[in-house]
Parts: structure tokens; C-alpha cells; sequence
């Protein structure tokens, strides 16, 4: 099944579309509309053979271009061991592709993302204005911005390393992407991009920024940065953006309908945990800390619907076999100045649809790689030109027979109220005339 994990959590754009207008009809709206469409059409691609089955004896990574439209994966325009190509997206994604699979192997002993060799492939110029970037369960995507906001998504390498490691939890524990659960999964692939960013910089714990996306917005945004796992909360403060909402302690989890549950806002608080860690245990982040996350990534300890105290459960059990009671107790003690408390067994809790009201048609989208939301209603009985179509669609839709997935990362999330009918469906699971649907009431 494909799975994408988008960069830019939904509710930075949806707050852009609210304060800047002119942003949201230029591009802001259209790169949601776009991760919809792209996503839907995904779907057809389920079952096709994953990229390690085609992988032996070629290049370890090939970077395509999709030209600033939005087939993928494209055209080839570099593969490893190929010279610079002089276009900056295309050799800064090979540099990551590259760093983040020089990372896992040498560190962690990982062959690439299934730890089977699967060639990476990655595709660079997607769409016009695209400003997000995913990884979709067979390739990285990324976008190159709009020009007033965002740089593009190749830029900073860690936008690289963190959609790669998306990957590379699809492969192990699975983390289901919703609740804590949801956070845990984000969390996980800005622990292992800081990673990779400090080695590129040869720095330590004490030295870096532990800025996620550092370098990805444009001169005039006061902004540091997407997150900062340092002091989550405070990476951002600017009249279009708002303010940074991660919090940084679990007294402030944000109990939210939105973004799967929050899934960017939450990863703040295990973000903070790994930082502390990290200063504890000393040496560097991806020998020290780094070694701990991934032996509980992997230990069989985490499951997909493991949640903050399971996990942190998981990490002080391998602090343990890999640096003794002392590296236990400086795991715990990380997890502990954010409030969680280390727990044998805790399952993520799940997020209730909404229930509307009836002669309406109610969509709201959350999620996505910006976290935030949008929602939008057509009354039927109205005389609002698109109640026609929506009537008949309504008739024929059957919200209790549609399939069922997991919750995936970065990927929308839908609560419909079809004239008091509801559902929340997940992006994948949109049917063509869920699809209409969902046009009809937000795109007009």
C-alpha cells in the first residue's frame, strides 16, 4: 500500500490561506488541492512492485525530474556515481539521497530504507508552485516552492533525510500515522534528519541548531525554521505563518480533530525528548542518542500503535543493552523532563469524526504535511449553483460500505457529513465520487 509523508504540515498552509489571501489563491490552495489529486491517483499504483524488487546491480539512488508537472516519476537526470548535474534541486536531493543512505548503513548498519538494498528514487521540479514534499510508499517528491514563502524542498538536507526515514519506519515498526502514535512517526523522521544534518556538519549535540527545515523559508519570513526540536514552540513567529504551535511538554499535547490528531504539533514533544538525550549521553547525536532510537525503532518493541510511553519504554530498554543502567537512566530522565513516563504497554488513541448536521454537505481536510485544516459546506436545499450535483452524488454515495486503511503520513484526512450521513475517510480511500465531493465543497 502506498504511504505518503508530506514536509509541511497543513495547518501552516491552511494559516497562510487565512492571513494571506493573495498567497492562497496564487499557490497555497493549490498545493493542498494538488497533494489531494496526486494522492487520489496514487491509489492506482497499489500493487505495483516496490523499488528494492528492481534494485540489483543498479544505482543506489536515481533522481528524475518531473519538469514542473506533476507525472511521476519522470525523467532521469542523475544516478549515482554520475557528476554534478549543475541544476542545484537535482544534486542537492542526490546529496541527500546519498548522506541519508551513507547514515543508516554505516551507522546503524541499514541497507537503504527495507534494509535490502532498495534503490532510492527521488524526483525533483514537481508541479508548478508545489511548496511540500512527501515520500508516497515508492519515491521521494519534492516541490520547489512558491517564490514568496518557501524555498524549495531540496534545499535544506534534512527535508531529505526526514522524508527517507519515513521509509525506513514503513519498513520497521509501522507507526500508525495518527495520535501519538502519528507524532511518534513524525518525531522519528526529524530525530534521524537532525542526525544526518550534524554529520554533514560534523557537529555535536551541544553545537547544532536542531532546526528542522533551517534554510527553507525565504528572506523576509520570520521564521528560523519549520520546527526547532530544541525549544519546540519557537521556530517560527510571523504575521503570515502565526506562531510556531508545537508544544514541548506533555502537559500540552493538543488534543485536536485535526492532522490526524495533531501529528505535527505533538512530535514536538518526543523532538524535545531525543534533543535532551542527545546532551546526556553525549558524543554525537547519531552515534549516541541515535544508535538508542533506532535499536527501539527496531527492537520489536514498538508497534504501530505504540504511544509516547511505550515508546520511551522502548528507548530506555535499548539505552540499557547498549550503555549500561547510566544511558538507561539518562533516557529516562530525557523523557521524563517532558513529561512522559516510560510505560510496558500503551496503545496511541484514535480521533472521533465529527457528527453535522443534516440537508448539508460538510468536508473538512486535515492533515498533510502542514498539520492544518480546511472545511467548507454546501447547503442542499440552497440555491447554491453546485447543490444540484451534490444532491445526486449523495444519493448514490454509501459512506458505511468504503474501504478502510491505516492512516498514513502526511497524507489528507476527511470528516464528511453527506445530509447527516458521516464518515472520516483517509485520502486513500476516497472513492470518484467521494473525490467530486470533496472539489465541489472546498475548491469553489
Amino acid at each position: 500500500m502506498s504511504r505518503n509523508h508530506c514536509f509541511v504540515p497543513p495547518y501552516l498552509l491552511h494559516r497562510l490561506i487565512e492571513a494571506r489571501p493573495d498567497l492562497g489563491e496564487r499557490w497555497a490552495a493549490a498545493t493542498l488541492a494538488e497533494d489531494e489529486r496526486l494522492r487520489s491517483q496514487r491509489l492506482l499504483r497499489v500493487g505495483a512492485p516496490r523499488p528494492g524488487e528492481a534494485a540489483a546491480g543498479g544505482p543506489a539512488w536515481v533522481v528524475h525530474t518531473a519538469g514542473n508537472e506533476t507525472s511521476l516519476p519522470g525523467e532521469v537526470v542523475r544516478s549515482a556515481g554520475e557528476a554534478a548535474s549543475g541544476d542545484a534541486a537535482v544534486d542537492e536531493a542526490a546529496a541527500g539521497a546519498a548522506g541519508s543512505l551513507a547514515l543508516f548503513e554505516e551507522v546503524y548498519g541499514r541497507s537503504s530504507y527495507d534494509d535490502a538494498g532498495a534503490r532510492v528514487s527521488l524526483t525533483v521540479h514537481y508541479g508548478r508552485d508545489y511548496a511540500n514534499a512527501f515520500w508516497d510508499g515508492t519515491q521521494l517528491v519534492f516541490g520547489d516552492g512558491d517564490g514568496e514563502v518557501f524555498e524549495r524542498f531540496t534545499k535544506p538536507v534534512d527535508v531529505l533525510a526526514h522524508e527517507f526515514t519515513h521509509a525506513v519506519t514503513e519498513y520497521t515498526a509501522a507507526l500508525e500515522y495518527e495520535g501519538q502514535s502519528g507524532a511518534l512517526n513524525e518525531s522519528v523522521s526529524d530525530v534521524f534528519a537532525a542526525c544526518l544534518k550534524q554529520r554533514l556538519l560534523g557537529q555535536r549535540p551541544v553545537e547544532a541548531d536542531w532546526l528542522i527545515g533551517e534554510g527553507l523559508f525565504l528572506p523576509g519570513v520570520q521564521a528560523r525554521g519549520l520546527r526547532d526540536m530544541a525549544n519546540p514552540g519557537t521556530a517560527y513567529d510571523d504575521p503570515a505563518l502565526g506562531r510556531d504551535p508545537q508544544p514541548a511538554h506533555l502537559d500540552d499535547y493538543v488534543e485536536t480533530t485535526e492532522d490526524y490528531g495533531g501529528v505535527h504539533l505533538n512530535s514536538g514533544i518526543p523532538n524535545r525528548a531525543f534533543h535532551l538525550a542527545a546532551l546526556a549521553i553525549g558524543g554525537t547525536s547519531w552515534e549516541g542518542a541515535g544508535r538508542v532510537w533506532y535499536a527501539a525503532l527496531t527492537g520489536g518493541r514498538v508497534t504501530a500503535r505504540t504511544g509516547f510511553g511505550a515508546f520511551a519504554a522502548a528507548t530506555v530498554v535499548a539505552a540499557r543493552g547498549l550503555g549500561g543502567d547510566e544511558q538507561a537512566e539518562q533516557v529516562e530522565g530525557a523523557w521524563a523532563e517532558v513529561g512522559v513516563t516510560p510505560a510496558a504497554s500503551e496503545a496511541a488513541p484514535g480521533v472521533p469524526a465529527p457528527v453535522g448536521e443534516p440537508r448539508r454537505v460538510r468536508v473538512r481536510r486535515g492533515g498533510g504535511f502542514a498539520g492544518r485544516s480546511t472545511e467548507a459546506e454546501v447547503d442542499l436545499d440552497g440555491d447554491d449553483e453546485r447543490a444540484g450535483e451534490l444532491r445526486d452524488l449523495v444519493s448514490r454515495i454509501d459512506l458505511a460500505g468504503l474501504r478502510a486503511s491505516r492512516p498514513q503520513p502526511d497524507r489528507f484526512v476527511y470528516d464528511l457529513d453527506l445530509a447527516g450521513s458521516t464518515a472520516r475517510v483517509l485520502e486513500q480511500d476516497l472513492t470518484d465520487d467521494l473525490r467530486r465531493v470533496v472539489r465541489l465543497v472546498l475548491e469553489s
